[in-house]
């Protein structure tokens, strides 16, 4: 099992496999030109594989694939399989839906357990303004057919910007109370280069809970995962509601993850700069004990603590790059 400097189990991989994203979100992506990386120079599908299976051997036993957005790569279905046999006890992903319709069951029947879909407006202008182009009706088709092709628990991911969608809170939970979905609120993080946030932007864990109404303890109905979401449910209801607070409550006394980025950069901290560079490693012919010893070494530098709470502004690489 890893073990970083300060005492956490680290188990869980969250693996970017593109930078590329289909939206442009106001508060991930500027509105101009952002630089992603050449296709050449992503992980492929083989590579992918080797690098799990390494994890794997070290006790890394979740890995959630991320991106950038994981379904513009046409052969995800392909890396879902390598990973299913390298090993991976639960894999999951990450996706902002658009195209999930029509791939949810193939990705099931290639070993993908469960997503996370980013929905952060359930008012169709609105969302299209937040994400610069995209289509309500698309995601919440691609949220039914992960149901359908069971892909359980479905995890609702909504950004809380002050101004724009904070009054849609109450209406999210709501989506619980009758239906197996599990929607967690995310604090607005100062990240990357968008130019999107702003303090006064932020709206604190406190207010959220206030805004989403009367909860009570999640109790048996808390969702698979490994996560630092905080989850409650409406009196009676299917789902459940989580708050992720980065800043507000910060979670990383309990951190149990490392990222990998599309480009096969092993970063210790999703706030972090600096990494180590497994696929070079991998491309220069290096032996799985060689990997695995690298992967130990970058889980021994893994900080303490994120340094996000003191930044007014966006800093850092942009979550598409270091895997969201």
């Amino acid at each position: 099992m890893l073990t970083d400097p300060f005492g956490r189990s680290i188990d869980y991989l969250r693996l970017s496999i593109t930078d590329q994203c289909n939206l442009r979100c106001a508060y991930c992506l500027p509105a101009g030109h952002l630089p992603f990386a050449a296709r050449s120079s992503r992980l492929t599908p083989g590579e992918i594989e080797r690098l799990a299976a390494c994890f794997v051997a070290l006790g890394v036993r979740r890995v959630r694939l991320t991106g950038g957005e994981p379904l513009v790569r046409e052969d995800l279905e392909e890396i879902v399989e390598r990973l299913a046999r390298a090993g991976v006890a639960d894999l999951s992903l990450s996706t902002n839906g658009i195209g999930l319709a029509r791939r949810a069951a193939g990705l099931r029947k290639a070993g993908l357990r469960r997503v996370n879909v980013s929905l952060d407006s359930l008012d169709p202008a609105r969302f299209a303004e937040l994400t610069r182009h995209g289509r309500l009706s698309d995601v919440l088709a691609g949220v039914e057919a992960a149901l359908s092709a069971g892909l359980e628990p479905v995890k609702l991911n909504v950004v809380v910007v002050r101004g724009v969608n904070d009054g849609e809170l109450a209406a999210f939970a709501e989506l619980s109370r009758d239906r197996p979905f599990h929607v967690r609120f995310i604090e607005l993080m100062p990240m990357g280069v968008s130019g999107f946030y702003a303090p006064e932007r932020r709206v604190p864990l406190p207010e959220m809970r206030l805004k989403t109404g009367a909860l009570e303890a999640a109790g048996d109905s808390r969702p698979e995962g490994g996560g630092p979401a905080a989850y409650y449910r409406l009196p009676g209801a299917v789902g459940t509601v989580g708050f992720i607070a980065a800043l507000s409550c910060s979670f990383c006394a309990g951190c149990n993850r490392m990222r990998l980025t599309s480009r096969g950069v092993l970063v210790p901290c999703l706030d972090g700069e600096e990494g180590l560079d497994l696929a070079a490693l991998v491309r220069g012919g290096a032996s799985p004990d060689e990997v695995r010893d690298l992967i130990v070494s970058a889980v021994g530098a893994k900080p303490a603590a994120h340094a996000m709470l003191g930044r007014s502004e966006g800093g850092g690489r942009t979550m598409c790059h270091v895997g969201g």
